[in-house]
């Protein structure tokens, strides 16, 4: 999963009411968007059929996209507003895999540009097409500098972020106290509190294990991890269910994003969703924009991503995927940054570091850890 698609229910009115305090002008061009959008079918957005160019094709996970308040149903509104180009969204049920599978069958990509990459994606892109380039680099792009040094998943530059979250620990203030490190989920006092994601399918999932990998070592991980497992550290398939268990009181803390409070800020909510960033850090999981080499639009696809960093569209996009901004210009709405939460020190795994090592790592904690 890469974003929360409980906006749909009980969250959807307080994010509905921070995203519509957002207007914001951008600094190049000075025009300004409302954030409305146009609905979507069968998997895809709606447009005319008689416009001469031909749509850009966006391949992205399906919440990117899909309803009024979404971060890429907005980026398609506020282009169309300037270009001639309309733009389809797709979204391919086993994600950039599907894009690996049709390189290597030398099948047509069928998409101009894939939004929603990270680093682990990245690295398993060009170890599973040594030979081949599933993306290419865009030159040219002049926002490009603006994104932050410490969000760069790319040495070739191919994959561009346009967005962050921050894993963190969200946890209920009424049950238990936060814990400060890591060493803490492992005592007494935290016996069968924590719910947890399988690295092997979900995305906060193998975020949290690359942050304990990050801090106790490659080493020492599964160790730690065991006592986490002796402490009854409780794992599920993916974010929803175990966010799903959280707000049911199954248990009193959950590995969830930062931006937590965004949609849980009422007076009795706050106390039921702390944000807790183990050793003052939070895992920073930046999503990626990426060309693919056999668009036949290269043009336009750069024009778009170049389009995505800009302030406007950082901010807008930042508050609709509920994250962070990418860049260092984009500035959030108040209303928004009073409950998105920046950890003191943001950690991350490069594309060097996992590069050779995510598979093995993932795969010797899901024979130790979750097939126990």
């Amino acid at each position: 999963m890469k974003r929360r698609t409980y906006l749909k229910t009980g969250g959807a009115a307080a994010i509905a009411g921070l995203a519509g305090c957002l207007n914001v002008t951008d600094s190049n061009d000075g025009t300004t968007t409302d954030g409305t959008t146009e609905g979507t079918t069968g998997g895809t957005t709606t447009g005319t059929t008689s416009e001469p160019d031909e749509p850009l094709t966006v391949a992205t996970y399906d919440s990117f996209f899909g309803d009024d308040g979404t971060a890429g149903n907005w980026l398609k509104q506020a282009w169309e507003a300037e270009h001639d180009t309309k733009i389809e969204f797709t979204a391919p049920s086993n994600g950039v895999n599907e894009f690996i599978s049709r390189k290597k069958q030398g099948a047509g990509i069928d998409a101009d540009l894939f939004v929603g990459l990270n680093t682990g994606e990245l690295v398993r892109v060009d170890e599973q097409l040594p030979n081949a380039r599933l993306f290419d680099t865009p030159d040219g792009l002049a926002n490009a500098n603006r994104i932050k040094d410490g969000l760069q998943i790319d040495p070739e530059r191919r994959a561009l972020p346009y967005d962050t979250g921050y894993i963190s620990l969200v946890y209920d203030s009424t049950e238990i106290e936060e814990p400060q490190t890591f060493d803490d989920l492992t005592t007494p006092a935290y016996e069968g509190a924590l719910l947890a994601e399988n690295a092997q399918t979900s995305d906060p999932g193998r975020a949290f294990l690359l942050w304990t990998i990050h801090e106790m070592g490659p080493e020492n991980y599964l160790d730690y991890w065991q006592d986490l497992a002796d402490n009854d550290v409780r794992i599920l398939d993916d974010w929803q269910p175990a966010y799903n268990a959280f707000m049911n009181r199954e248990r009193p803390m959950v590995v969830s994003y930062s931006t937590d409070q965004v949609y849980y800020h009422g007076e009795d909510e706050l106390p039921r969703h702390q944000i807790g960033f183990l050793n003052d850090q939070g895992y920073a999981n930046p999503e990626a924009m990426a060309r693919f080499a056999d668009t036949n639009q290269p043009e336009t696809a750069a024009a778009f991503m170049d389009f995505v960093l800009t302030d406007e569209a950082q901010a807008n996009i930042a508050v609709n995927n509920v994250q962070f901004p990418a860049t260092t210009t984009a500035d959030l709405p108040d209303e928004y940054d009073q409950y998105a939460h920046e950890p003191p020190e943001p950690v991350t795994f490069t594309y060097e570091e996992l590069a050779g090592n995510l598979d093995g790592w993932i795969n010797e904690w899901a024979r130790q850890i979750a097939s126990s």
